[in-house]
């Protein structure tokens, strides 16, 4: 059943008029009738089989006739700290991270970093990252929405994490293996640098802000690929920890 995000409040049995973007792709994009139905859910956990009822020239109704109140996600919190990249692999991040569970994306400023968003105007670029989540979510089944995070200077969030407990790991080359054991940890924040990578200053400042080197394999992963990667080892890791002492 096709789904939408709505930032609305939903209430069982009300009547709701369609957000203007759900009308469009609804309505307009995929031609639905009166009768039809559609999941809605607003982010607040859960979410609703709702019934068209009403279609007008700009405007369209639905009912809300059942709520099914399964959550999806993982039963840890993950914050990625990402640096962010130009073109199609920022999206690709975000978008991944998002299907496998991520909690919020804190965007980062690194020494390498491609971008700098300084300006309102990139109020945009960032309402496009929110947008891009929130598909994630609709296609994927999730039903909490990532908060998309203004940008901060790697050094401003290392500080900010500084008195925050959870484990915190920094995709970089590691000085020991790192292990999870059970119980596995409610929080985890994982740093992951640009396409030309931490420098050595930023990873020994993440070193000494409490952030465990964490290697994933032998190959040297791109900035889109690696939080993929690491989010889908931290789903294995937790499905272990869940079933033996030691991963």
């Amino acid at each position: 059943m096709t789904r939408f995000y709505v930032d609305v409040p939903l209430n069982l049995n009300e009547t709701l008029i369609l957000p203007e973007n759900v009308f469009h792709h609804w309505v307009r994009v995929l031609r639905a009738q009166t009768g039809e139905q559609a999941v809605l859910f607003n982010g607040q956990g859960g979410e609703y089989t709702a019934t068209l009822t009403d279609i007008q020239k700009k405007t369209a109704s639905v009912v809300l006739q059942q709520f099914d109140g399964q959550d999806r996600t993982p039963d840890y919190q993950v914050t990625l700290g990402q640096v962010m990249s130009k073109g199609d692999r920022m999206d690709y991040a975000i978008q991944k991270a998002t299907e496998l569970g991520v909690h919020a994306i804190q965007l980062l400023v690194s020494e390498r970093c491609e971008m700098r968003l300084k300006y309102e105007r990139d109020q945009k670029k960032i309402e496009h990252w929110q947008q891009v989540a929130i598909a994630a979510c609709e296609q994927c089944g999730l039903n909490r929405v990532p908060a998309i995070l203004p940008p901060l200077s790697l050094e401003d969030w290392l500080t900010r994490l500084e008195s925050v407990d959870g484990r915190k790991l920094v995709l970089a080359p590691a000085r020991q293996p790192v292990s999870f054991t059970a119980p596995f940890p409610q929080s985890l924040y994982l740093l992951v640098g640009p396409e030309g990578g931490l420098s050595a200053a930023e990873i020994e400042l993440a070193s000494s802000n409490n952030f465990e080197c964490w290697t994933l394999g032998e190959r040297i992963l791109r900035t889109e690929t690696a939080p993929v990667v690491a989010m889908s080892a931290l789903l294995f890791a937790y499905s272990s920890c869940k079933h033996t002492d030691l991963f």
